[in-house]
């Protein structure tokens, strides 16, 4: 089992810190109905599964999230067009940078995106040359007391990838083709309420910076695109120490 430094990808689940509750579930709204698209039945769209868990972790009613849903497959039509984006873009100290978004305006989010990085030492950079560097991939986090070899074992023969230990929680990586095979699998042996899935993306070109000032530049960048309306997630290949 070989593992990822946390800091190799850095990912900002900016709607739970965020205070306003009316701004978090904006975002889980606009990430459940774009994963609705391909499909209304979260036992069989596994990106829908994922939108639908993040949405309930933290809170938002079941009817916000059944619109949500309606108006992603189609059986609601509110006029409004959203699009999944994945920005690419250079960082202080040669890091690279994935951002991902969801919006109703691509020329204005780029923009504005655009605008910010620069203020903060940062570039857009053209499409293809960074996101390479991150291999897409399915994130399972469980609680370690439940797992033993046996299921290790088990689970690989169900899609696993690659298995590590963190803390106290057990993180199994897959390919998105076995996400639903391999997480029928924990659910049965183990629970469905103590299992999280979600999408990540891996960084298979890893930096390393240790450098103070440079440390804070990228922090400050993460924080100021945290903010921005649009982006989702954030994803960076830097490893500081």
């Amino acid at each position: 089992m070989s593992g990822h430094s946390k800091w190799s990808k850095v990912k900002y689940q900016k709607a739970v810190k965020d205070p306003k509750r009316a701004k978090a579930f904006s975002k889980f709204t606009s990430l459940i109905t774009v994963a609705a698209r391909d499909g209304n039945k979260i036992e069989s769209n596994s990106k829908l599964k994922m939108a639908v868990d993040k949405a309930k972790e933290f809170g938002m009613p079941k009817e916000n999230i059944e619109r949500a849903i309606s108006r992603g497959s189609g059986e609601m039509d509110d006029g409004k067009k959203l699009d999944e984006v994945f920005y690419e873009a250079y960082g202080p100290g040669g890091s690279a940078l994935l951002i991902q978004a969801i919006t109703d305006n691509k020329n204005r989010t780029l923009a504005e995106l655009r605008h910010l990085l620069q203020e903060h030492g940062a570039k857009m950079a053209d499409n293809g040359s960074v996101r390479w560097m991150f291999k897409e991939s399915e994130k399972i986090t469980l609680p370690k007391k439940f797992w033993n070899d046996d299921i290790s074992l088990e689970a690989i023969e169900n899609g696993a990838e690659e298995i590590k230990e963190e803390d106290e929680e057990i993180i199994i990586y897959t390919s998105p083709q076995n996400i639903i095979q391999i997480k029928d699998f924990l659910e049965k042996k183990i629970g469905q309420d103590i299992i999280k899935t979600e999408l990540d993306f891996i960084s298979q070109q890893p930096i390393t910076i240790s450098d103070k000032s440079i440390k804070n530049k990228l922090e400050n960048l993460f924080d100021v695109l945290d903010e921005h309306s649009d982006v989702e997630e954030i994803y960076c290949n830097a490893d500081l120490i």
